[in-house]
Order: C-alpha cells, then structure tokens, then sequence
C-alpha cells in the first residue's frame, strides 16, 4: 500500500510553491476555427454531446470561444464565419511538444501559444483525437521550454490538486482543490473514465493541467457540470494514464488506432433489467447495427444484451466501449450475451475505428 507520503499529500499553503515551479510549463492556445466548431448557440454541450445528470443540457465546455482582451477590437476581427477558440495546455518535453484539448483546435492545423512571459509562438498541430479530447502540438525553434511530466501513479479521492490554464484568455491562472472522485463514466461517448475535481474550471481552461503537489500532471482539464454554463460545479480531467497511451500515437502518426465493432450500445439501466426480467443484470444493450458492419457480419442483433467481453464481464457501454476499442484491428473478440432471455456467445472479428465513425455521444 502507498503511504500517504507518496502521494504527496501535503496542504494548501505549499500551493504558492507549487505554482512558481509549474507556471512557466502551462500555455494559453488560440487557434482560429469555424463557426461551427465551436457553436455558441449551444453553450450548454460537452465534448461528447450528452447532458448532465438531470438530463438537461447542462454540460459546458470550458474550451468555449471567448472573445478576450483586444480579440474583438477595431482591426483585428476575425473573418466572417470564423472565431478564435481559446484554451490551454502544457508542455511535456523541452524541445516544444505540448498537449491540449481536440475541441480547443477544432478543425484548425496551427494555432497560436502564448508562454508565461507573455511570449507567442506558433504551432504545428501533430495529430488529433477526438475521441479522448486530446491534442499534440509542436513550436519549433527552441529547446529549452519549461516542462512537466505526468503522473505515474493516479491520485486518490481526496488528494490535493492545483488546476492551471487560460482562464477567459487573461493568461495563466491557477485554482485549487481536491479529487472529488475517480474513475467517473460520464457515458460522454469518449469511452474514457474521469478524474472528478472541485478546483473552480473556468472557460479558456480546457486543454490546461491539473497537478498533484509534486507537480506531476494528474489528468488535462476537459469539461465541467454546471447548472449555469458557468465555473460552478464540478470539472472532469482526462486520466494522465490516457495521456500516456494517446499522445505517443499522435507524435508517430497524428492518429489513434482503435478497434471498432460498428454497434450502438447503451448501459443497461434497472428499468431495462427488470423488463427482461433480470433485476441484478449488468452490462450494455445494442440498440443498433451498422450494416455491412463486423457486428453485423458476426451476426450481432438489436436487442441483444452482452455481459462480458472475452470472458471478462462489463458493467456499463462504458466498459464495452472501452474493450472494444483497445482491441487491435483485425483481432477477435468473444462476446457472451442474452438472445431471447437464453444465454449465448459470438465473436466479432475487429474492425479499425476511423474518427468518422465515433460520432459525439454514441459509444462505439
């Protein structure tokens, strides 16, 4: 068991410290997108597209464009149909690989990085993932950028955490709190697992760290809960574990390769384990399959209820989700599910998941 001690678990009045010592890392981005990667007639949708707890739409995206200090004024407006997104990230190596939010970049290529001392470079935009949220960006030209490494061990509820970004497009600002939960499914369609925190998340945020008190990046904030649309409620980061798998992907080939089965699941709730008669049943039911698809060809149906994946069993679509897409391309799973109420097994032979096939909202 760790100590407390490894975790770093040390109190708020080390905060100043620790701000001087991971500043300099964190960055504000701008990239230039269409008005329709960042449409603020719907300020209220996540990355993934899904409400919030109440079923309304109340999830927002701190990464929201925001018109900051001089964005807007007399020479300097952007073209018609087009916005300036403003978010945040962190450099991860010395010689300018940075990470940010996908949704911070849009559709864009480059984009602009602005340093604590208030320096501006421009970006290359290496590869990006919607399906995580996550960004890989390179500024060329120096090799000794302030950086920060990622966590290797996760923090526990309770943890200490300091949040860093961009907040609004005023530059770097910080904000404390702790871990309020981990592994948090938000069934947002990224199939990935949250680390909840309770540091006030603000827009121009998104993309920016969240650090334990050795200063070790704990996750990259990504979205907020908020009854208002505003930084009152609860933020949600992507793990620094899921850092780690995509980002190396995104620098050797810009892309993340993914297994796909071409079928729409949802969690089984108690309503639907009851109709089928079940109360205690776990896992995910289909709700549809794409044609021509390798859940198709496998025989897979509407209707259809799976219970574990190679013999492992699943508690929601997001296990499933998250299984599936780990699988290698051409690779072959077992799926045990409810036919009719009778027990009954199939494979499915992988598929490669492209980003147009991982719509927002639609575990795949």
């Amino acid at each position: 068991m760790n100590s407390r001690a490894d975790h770093g678990n040390r109190g708020p009045g080390e905060f100043a410290d620790l701000a001087e010592k991971v500043g300099p890392a964190v960055i504000g981005v701008n990239a230039k997108v269409a008005a329709a990667d960042d449409d603020d007639s719907s300020p209220g949708q996540s990355p993934g597209g899904s409400s919030g707890p109440d079923g309304s739409p109340d999830q927002d995206m701190p990464g929201k464009a925001v018109p900051g200090p001089g964005r807007r004024g007399p020479g300097n407006l952007p073209k018609l149909g087009e916005m300036t997104s403003i978010g945040s990230g962190f450099f991860i190596s010395a010689d300018g690989y940075a990470v940010t939010n996908n949704h911070v970049l849009g559709s864009s290529d480059r984009a602009d990085v602005r340093t604590s001392d208030d320096k501006v470079y421009k970006a290359k935009v290496l590869g990006k993932d919607p399906v995580s949220d996550l960004a890989l960006l390179k500024v060329d030209g120096r090799t000794d950028f302030s950086y920060v490494k990622l966590a290797d061990q996760p923090p526990r509820t309770g943890d200490w955490v300091l949040a860093a970004g961009n907040s609004f497009g005023l530059g770097n600002t910080v904000t404390a709190g702790i871990v309020s939960a981990r592994a948090r499914d938000l069934e947002t369609g990224s199939s990935e697992d949250f680390v909840q925190i309770d540091a006030r998340i603000n827009r121009g945020d998104s993309g920016g760290p969240s650090f334990n008190t050795h200063g070790e990046v704990i996750g990259v904030n990504s979205l907020i809960f908020s009854p208002s649309g505003g930084s009152v409620g609860v933020a949600f980061a992507i793990p620094a574990d899921t850092v780690k798998t995509v980002i190396p992907q995104l620098k050797d080939k810009g892309t993340v390769t993914r297994g796909w089965m071409g079928a729409q699941i949802q969690s089984i709730t108690p309503g639907i384990a009851e109709s089928l008669g079940a109360n205690n049943l776990h896992g995910a039911v289909v709700v549809g399959v794409q044609s021509g698809g390798p859940a198709a060809k496998a025989g897979l149906r509407r209707g259809d209820v799976i219970t574990s994946v190679n013999d492992e069993p699943i508690k929601s679509a997001n296990e499933l989700t998250k299984k599936v897409y780990a699988g290698a391309p051409g690779s072959s799973v077992k799926l045990s599910m409810l036919r009719d109420n009778a027990p009954n097994s199939l494979s499915v032979t992988l598929g490669q998941l492209a980003q147009s096939q991982a719509p927002a909202g639609a575990p795949k």
